[in-house]
């Protein structure tokens, strides 16, 4: 870097440095902006998951569904633009207990291989009035997750219910408790 040693050449300097800074400090928001929305790829999953891994775990087989009172229900669920859910496997002895339990989710979403399915996920799933009256008008949270509302109507023909799901055994780019996952797919059913 060239000496400066005039007040000419110091006050360029001066103004160039400001310049520099400004024009930092304006970009520097829009950056923040952006890692605060981009999804955390490299951190470690959230113990909600980590719980749904350990309760779900024999589920891996589908074969292991059946038995413990999941069916397929809805054919596989594909977004509105982009990405999927997958086969809900339902245990409507679950979604009718009005009850919100990590270790038992109403729903094992299991992804179409050719003739096999691949565990990628759980919905929990409670009816939204019987919620609502035993738990005085607060929509349910499980391990610090909001659940979403779903009202009537709605494509699965059900009276309003709350949702959540968790990408336990796919990771999903846009976040472990989002709906749609684009790393998932009906395609190959």
């Amino acid at each position: 870097m060239p000496s400066c040693m005039n007040f000419k050449c110091i006050r360029a300097l001066g103004i160039f440095n400001l310049a520099l800074l400004a024009s930092i400090m304006s970009i520097m928001p829009l950056a923040a902006q952006e890692l605060a929305q981009a999804p955390a790829a490299a951190a470690p999953p959230a113990k909600l998951v980590q719980d749904v891994r350990d309760a779900t775990r024999q589920f891996l087989n589908v074969n292991n569904a059946g038995p413990a009172g999941y069916g397929p229900a809805f054919g596989c669920v594909t977004g509105p633009d982009h990405g999927a859910m997958g086969i809900h496997y339902v245990n409507g002895t679950l979604v009718g207990d009005g009850e919100i339990d990590v270790t038992h989710p109403e729903a094992l979403i299991y992804e179409p291989v050719g003739n096999k399915r691949r565990l990628v996920g759980v919905e929990y799933i409670v009816d939204a009035a019987t919620w609502l009256k035993y738990h005085n008008g607060a929509p349910p949270v499980l391990e610090g997750q909001d659940f979403q509302f779903v009202p009537a109507p709605n494509r699965f023909n059900l009276d309003s219910f709350f949702e959540l799901h968790v990408w336990a055994w796919r990771d999903n780019p846009q976040g472990a408790f989002v709906d749609w996952n684009n790393q998932v797919s009906c395609e190959h059913q």
